[in-house]
């Protein structure tokens, strides 16, 4: 059954017709201007979805930023200027400093937004990333061929454990995965003239395979014991981490004989269509493949 998030896309894919919106199916809107091809993305945050209640807020703000720049990463996009939509809250101060550290360490300025105060009450946040495109064609979701190798640019959980670790209050293990994600800009403008298809990892490996798959029309065969994921992980929860997202590196085909120009995990292959948009070891994989907005 399709989720509330699939059915609303579906209805505002009815309006998206332009051209530069992809029909709703790729990680941003890709507009020609002039001599040049500019990349938009807009991503929200939620209290409680998103981050915790009484999280940093430095974190929060790190975030909003990274996440959007991983779409920007997926385009092969060099980022231009963020501009943000920000709720008050609690802690501004510490939100105005982590914001400046994430637009320090990427690089980013910050060219203006909004801000509102709103009742008592979960909070939400939005931000728009703009980039310039560094290869056009600009990469796509809709690129993969049968044939080509289907790789990943690092692993994926740790954000799920960090997740936990810092719900449950443990100080013995990194959170940074999940607090502080790093886009993968450099990775993202290596390969952009070399891939088939390319996306970020935001809701889960397998969901947003399917979703290339769908977009490519072919079968993606994932070999789950070739799927990178933290040490502790390996041998119990690999399922899961493959399904839990959060994860912001890239997943990208290549044709068989080019190697990528990063640091890259091979994981599967792009099939003919075969019915099932995603094989895990042979079979369509049962189950949870990631997140959606109810």
């Amino acid at each position: 059954m399709a989720s509330g998030e699939e059915k609303f896309i579906d209805m505002m894919r009815a309006l998206a017709v332009d051209p530069a919106a992809r029909a709703l199916v790729d990680d941003a809107a890709v507009i020609a201007f002039g001599n040049e091809t500019l990349i938009i993305t807009h991503d929200m945050m939620v209290e409680g979805v998103h981050w915790l209640p009484g999280q940093d807020e430095a974190d929060i703000a790190w975030k909003l930023v990274a996440t959007n720049l991983s779409d920007l990463a997926a385009k092969g996009a060099e980022p231009v200027g963020v501009l943000l939509g920000y709720m008050l809250g609690p802690d501004d101060a510490r939100f105005a400093q982590g914001l400046g550290d994430a637009l320090s360490a990427f690089g980013v300025p910050l060219l203006g937004g909004d801000t509102v105060s709103a009742p008592a009450g979960g909070r939400s946040h939005g931000l728009t990333a703009l980039g310039r495109a560094t290869h056009r064609p600009v990469p796509a979701r809709d690129g993969a061929r049968p044939g080509e190798v289907l790789w990943v640019t690092g692993p994926v959980g740790a954000a799920m454990l960090g997740f936990e670790a810092l719900r449950d209050g443990n100080a013995g293990i990194d959170t940074s995965a999940y607090r502080r994600p790093c886009p993968r800009l450099a990775e993202g403008i290596a390969l952009a003239p070399l891939v088939g298809a390319m996306m970020d990892l935001s809701d889960g490996l397998l969901i947003d395979a399917q979703r290339m798959a769908l977009a490519s029309q072919v079968t993606l065969a994932i070999d789950s014991a070739a799927v990178p994921v933290p040490e502790s992980l390996r041998n119990s929860r690999r399922r899961e981490a493959m399904a839990w997202g959060d994860d912001y590196e890239l997943l990208f085909t290549l044709p068989p004989n080019q190697r990528p120009p990063c640091l890259a995990y091979a994981i599967g292959r792009a099939e003919e269509f075969c019915g099932d948009s995603v094989l895990l070891d042979g079979a369509p994989p049962k189950g949870r493949l990631g997140y959606w907005h109810d």
